[in-house]
């Protein structure tokens, strides 16, 4: 009771231990007995499973990768390690398909590992590649105020992405993608040339690869609006992510041993609750 306490409702030592009875010293001490050992997360087989993957990162190189149950909101497994990598995330993936999870989507943010992993594990599985993830991306590349009338008028297409909620709204939005290419194509494919080395980069790299970003994401952007089960974009997990750094950072005393234990306790609660 206390131990769950301190790992998901952001009590600390000092408040259980006025609450409890026990001295902080013996909190201590029963805590991290209990972070000594890794408690077992148990799959929930389903028929159809919309998983959303992601990963997030920690000091010392630390990263979960999380595969998600969107509609019942249960973390089916997850990894701790120190990296985004194909032959684990693919590895992950098939172990949940051998545990019994159909997995009917996935929404991703279009990382090259997971991509991999999942044409790998998974190739005949719906793959939903995150709206927001695309759209800020390409917010961030343009910036705020770009210079060029093409940088200006693709932030505009772009900023009217996460709007789209319908057929008729996608087909009008790739129109306006298209036509921006139609005016643009020879700007965004000029290119700069060192007279010495011959090496040659092209001029607006920053507009040119949001444009060939959307091109690229463009087949796996809108199978949510066939499926209204899937997720259009990872916002669900990077909103658990937030809520777990702001409980750990209640606890930042721990060592980095504890830190991923404690990680792997908070995931254990969440799924009971």
């Amino acid at each position: 009771m206390w131990f769950r306490k301190w790992v998901i409702e952001r009590w600390t030592l000092n408040q259980l231990a006025k609450s409890s009875g026990y001295s902080v010293r013996t909190l201590n001490r029963y805590f991290y007995q209990y972070l000594s050992i890794a408690p077992v997360l148990s799959v929930f087989p389903s028929e159809r499973v919309n998983l959303l993957i992601d990963g997030t990162y920690f000091n010392n190189d630390l990263c979960l990768i999380l595969y998600r149950d969107n509609t019942i909101k249960f973390t089916q497994l997850y990894r701790l390690t120190n990296g985004e990598w194909f032959e684990e995330m693919a590895e992950d993936l098939g172990n949940l398909l051998q545990l019994g999870v159909k997995i009917e989507s996935i929404t991703c943010d279009g990382h090259r590992a997971i991509l991999k992993a999942i044409k790998h594990a998974c190739p005949e599985v719906t793959l939903q590649r995150c709206l927001i993830h695309i759209q800020r991306m390409s917010l961030n590349w343009l910036s705020g105020n770009p210079k060029s009338d093409a940088g200006k008028d693709l932030r505009k297409i772009v900023s009217k992405l996460h709007l789209i909620e319908n057929h008729m709204q996608r087909d009008y939005w790739i129109v306006s993608v298209v036509k921006w290419h139609e005016i643009n194509k020879d700007y965004i494919n000029q290119k700069s040339i060192n007279p010495e080395t011959g090496r040659y980069w092209y001029t607006h790299k920053m507009v040119r690869r949001v444009f060939m970003t959307i091109k690229r994401a463009l087949p796996d952007m809108f199978k949510y609006l066939e499926n209204n089960r899937i997720p259009k974009s990872t916002n669900g997990l990077e909103s658990f992510f937030g809520h777990l750094k702001g409980h750990l950072n209640v606890h930042r005393g721990l060592s980095r041993l504890h830190r991923r234990q404690y990680i792997q306790w908070y995931l254990y609660f969440k799924n009971k609750q």
